[in-house]
């Protein structure tokens, strides 16, 4: 599954042109509203808004 920003979501992580990795929210999310994500000693909550927009709290 490709997309047009020449980047391979399947290979999850693994973009065509050598850039940053991009990650396909569903993989990320695997069906849930919110996931959370550990950085520097601090932990943040990731959600999808009911509109299908991204928020991120700390």
């Amino acid at each position: 599954m490709g997309t047009s920003n020449n980047y391979d979501v399947e290979d999850r992580g693994e973009p065509a042109d050598n850039t940053a990795p991009v990650y396909s929210s569903a993989f990320l999310f695997k069906g849930t509203g919110e996931i959370r994500i550990e950085h520097a000693g601090f932990c943040y909550r990731l959600k999808i808004t009911r509109q299908g927009k991204l928020i991120l709290n700390k």
